[in-house]
């Protein structure tokens, strides 16, 4: 069994090293939480381009000292030219995967770093930005190793996203992927980064590198318009909220999926499973997947046109008639929509006890592929999530936010303890999260031991089909044997650490004397750092 890292004052994890470094810098400047935080998510834009970049979104949760929980929604929505009728014009049928026309909506990152800065200046957080961003703008400048992760990667759709504009020239070594260990560097993006330092973060929507980003998208034929960037801002949203036995447990309201991931452990609550890694206890996360996606496919959707509340779907009632709903002797049969995605989730807490949870992405790996010739941004595309019939539950129209996978998540128990954690995944994430948070809460698991287990995975992530219950082989034969019996459709993936099944993070902090217990995954090429 792993070892559990134990740090005295503050600590963070990444799916990266070199992020984790970069945010243990900053605790040890004097930084905060989300100072660190910062630091780390330049850092992995650098050093991890496959799973996220300056180009995408992201989301923060961050839980004050005084036990004050705020979230940053940093999404960005469809630009102005991104109508159903445009894609429809050019005999589509859905968003492209890859290229311009992929580049659907607004980046958000740079505006949730903005305000997330914001936030750490009024907690006394002092350190400049050329500090912040000091090792990301080291990274681009001078190159770094490509990642394990990266190089034995392969994206789907391979061949449009090497076609993707710049791609080649930014991420592929004579027209092949760069191998492990190869030192890559990204000069445009260097310079774009210590433009930031130079200007400030908001010149990234309204100021020279906006009007560089404007004006690679429109001769590159994109639907997002300088006006689209100017007119973007980052903002506060309320996190959704569940009681659980002895915590409180917070994730991101829509448009992400964070209902799911709190609906999942409510039922799986109520199921009383008093046995860890057993049949009942795999068959019940599944079951109880089912019933939380088949809601989040109907509701989930922008914030600003929500038919509903979310919280209502966690009322302990309403919680206890589907839990009620679920047969622990039989699997049941629920579609659910894909939902892919290469993303990095990571944490912090600092010495204060301030715990930030933080996720950010591209979407899928690469995102659109494309890269914008005068910045070395790499765009999302996000936007592919939307859908261009009008009647769905998420259809195309300028001004409104895609679907997200993405969900950072926190837990405060009633002893003191204070828990940041999540992971990568797309569908898996907030399966994964329940994975991870019932085997350290319910059954006692160590941190590390939590993060290390072996996970499953119920229907598509990372360009998988099926439906199936997709396992890592460490799970026990007759489990699976069992599973097989009650109907699960169980696919095996001949492996002890598979990157499909996540790259998750936990950190826990401890009242009575402050010391933090942190992990990343073994299935990323990360860990935890600290002081």
């Amino acid at each position: 069994m792993p070892d559990t890292p134990v740090f005295a004052h503050a600590a963070v994890a990444a799916p990266h090293a070199l992020a984790a470094a970069a945010g243990q810098s900053v605790l040890a400047q004097g930084g905060n939480a989300l100072e660190a935080m910062t630091a780390m998510a330049a850092a992995i834009a650098v050093v991890y381009p496959h799973m996220n970049g300056i180009g995408g979104d992201g989301f923060w949760l961050i839980r004050e000292k005084n036990g004050r929980v705020r979230g940053i929604e940093a999404c960005g929505p469809a630009g102005r030219l991104a109508t159903r009728a445009r894609y429809r014009e050019k005999g589509l049928d859905a968003i492209p995967s890859r290229g311009p026309d992929a580049a659907v909506t607004v980046a958000g990152t740079i505006g949730g770093w903005r305000l997330a800065l914001d936030m750490a200046r009024a907690f006394g957080g002092r350190l400049p930005l050329d500090a912040i961003l000091a090792d990301a703008i080291r990274h681009a400048r001078e190159g770094c190793p490509v990642s394990a992760s990266e190089a034995r990667y392969v994206p789907k759709e391979l061949d449009t996203l090497h076609d993707a504009p710049n791609f080649a020239a930014t991420y592929l070594n004579d027209g092949k992927p760069y191998a492990a260990g190869a030192i890559r560097a990204q000069p445009k993006l260097a310079d774009t980064l210590a433009q930031l330092v130079h200007a400030g973060l908001d010149d990234f929507y309204r100021g020279d590198i906006a009007r560089e980003i404007a004006g690679d998208l429109e001769r590159l034929g994109a639907p997002v318009t300088r006006a689209d960037l100017e007119a973007y801002a980052a903002r506060e949203r309320a996190p959704l909220t569940l009681r659980r036995r002895d915590a409180t447990l917070y994730n991101f309201p829509p448009p992400t999926q964070g209902i799911a991931a709190l609906i999942i452990l409510g039922l799986f609550d109520r199921l009383n499973i008093a046995e860890p890694e057993s049949t009942a206890h795999y068959h019940g996360l599944i079951e109880a997947t089912k019933r939380a996606f088949a809601i989040r496919d109907r509701f989930v959707t922008d914030f600003d046109r929500l038919k509903g509340d979310p919280a209502a779907f966690l009322d302990p009632k309403r919680l206890d008639r589907e839990a009620a709903l679920i047969d622990m002797g039989r699997a049941a049969s629920i579609p659910v929509r894909s939902g892919e995605g290469d993303t990095v989730w990571m944490g912090a807490i600092d010495n204060e006890g301030m715990a930030v949870s933080f996720i950010q992405s591209v979407y899928w790996e690469y995102g659109s592929g494309t890269v914008l010739p005068a910045t070395g941004i790499c765009w999302q595309n996000r936007g592919m999530s939307f859908s261009l019939d009008p009647n769905a539950v998420n259809p195309l129209e300028p001004g409104r936010r895609p679907f997200h996978t993405l969900i950072p998540a926190l837990a405060a128990f009633d002893d003191g303890r204070v828990m940041s954690y999540g992971s990568m995944g797309g569908d898996g994430q907030p399966q994964f999260q329940a994975q991870i948070f019932t085997r350290y809460a319910d059954y006692g698991m160590s941190v590390a031991d939590a993060v290390d287990a072996p996970r499953l995975l119920y229907g598509r992530t990372w360009g998988a089909e099926s439906l199936s219950v997709k396992v890592e082989d460490r799970f026990d034969p007759g489990c699976i044997a069992a599973l097989k019996r009650m109907g699960h459709d169980i696919e095996e993936l001949g492996g002890a650490y598979i990157d499909s099944l996540g790259h998750a993070g936990m950190l826990v902090r401890y009242t009575k004397d402050g010391r933090i217990e942190a992990t990343h995954d073994p299935r990323s090429d990360g860990g935890a750092a600290g002081l």
